[in-house]
């Protein structure tokens, strides 16, 4: 089943920048398609493969976190070719 995810870390603490660049590299070098815009960041790909993937970097970059909050949205369907029809 394929999914799409919109994700987007928000690290409470002043030094906040570096770790998003971070988190949004480790995801960069997967083998899932990536997109990003300026105020979240979606990744594409099978369900158990993107979640396995997810779970494992999310606990990284929470390892190296104090503080964080990250939102995930997730839709049943890959949607990485969307084009606006209007």
């Amino acid at each position: 089943m394929e999914i799409s995810i919109e994700l987007t870390l928000t690290p409470l603490m002043d030094d906040y920048e570096s770790h998003i660049i971070a988190f949004i590299k480790q995801l960069r070098a997967s083998e899932f398609k990536v997109l990003e815009n300026p105020l979240s960041t979606q990744i594409y790909g099978d369900y158990d493969k993107l979640m396995s993937f997810l779970t494992q970097e999310i606990k990284q970059s929470f390892l190296n976190i104090d503080l964080a909050v990250l939102n995930m949205k997730i839709v049943k369907t890959n949607r990485s070719d969307y084009e606006p029809d209007f």
